[in-house]
């Protein structure tokens, strides 16, 4: 049986948000439930979403607010805004900030369940088509074959070091979020994992030592950013 697929739902209308997540759950999403954007970014950051529902007017911190954060930790995951605004430009500001569609309120259930089956369709696509190559300065790097290479040597690299200098190729030259790799590679961002983190990006440092163009360097309490002038997949 497939896993669910998992949504982050923020809604500070208790009726409409227990109604979305019952709806949501019924279809077969597993929907997580929270009244604002401040708790809504903290369960983000411990947990692995697959899509985002926000609604843009909640206390603590707006969906506007929460979505760039959000992005800056991770620039995929598809975000999906409610709001009863309907001004344009609210609308232009939801797009700008990298929303991938806009539902203005009231709306039927079955119109959110299309809009983010027709999201997760399109991800699923672009994914299929994604490179598995990517080129990091003198080295070629396979993300399926786990192989690093230039043109003299190949090093096979564990799967720990592949996910790991994968997501940093993925956001390479940009900051690579601490809270975010650990969720995505570890599961868990506890102490001991971090650390974990920290010996790998070591080891990566190791393998990518040949080329004085690539850098790994540490943003302090944010996370790690690859610099190298060619990072492209």
């Amino acid at each position: 049986m497939d896993e669910k697929l998992r949504i982050l739902l923020c809604e500070d209308d208790e009726n409409l948000g227990m109604l979305l997540r019952e709806y949501l759950q019924a279809k077969g999403y597993a929907a997580e439930l929270f009244p604002d954007g401040e708790a809504g970014y903290k369960a983000f950051l411990k947990n692995k979403y697959d899509l985002c529902v926000f609604d843009v007017m909640m206390p603590k911190k707006d969906g506007f607010t929460l979505a760039q954060e959000v992005r800056a930790a991770n620039a995929e995951i598809p975000i999906i805004f409610l709001t009863a605004k309907t001004l344009k430009e609210d609308i232009l500001e939801g797009f700008k900030i990298g929303a991938d569609d806009y539902i203005t309120k009231p709306f039927s259930m079955e119109e959110l369940t299309f809009r983010i089956e027709a999201i997760l369709r399109r991800v699923r696509g672009k994914k299929n088509k994604e490179s598995n190559i990517y080129k990091i300065g003198k080295f070629t790097f396979d993300t399926q074959k786990q192989i690093l290479s230039t043109s003299e040597k190949q090093t096979k690299l564990t799967t720990k070091e592949s996910e790991l200098l994968g997501l940093l190729c993925a956001h390479a030259n940009e900051i690579l979020q601490r809270d975010f790799a650990l969720k995505t590679i570890w599961i868990d961002d506890n102490y001991f994992n971090a650390r974990s983190m920290d010996v790998y990006i070591t080891k990566l440092r190791k393998h990518l030592k040949e080329d004085d163009s690539i850098e790994i360097i540490n943003i302090h309490g944010k996370g790690y950013k690859l610099i190298t002038p060619e990072a492209e997949a």
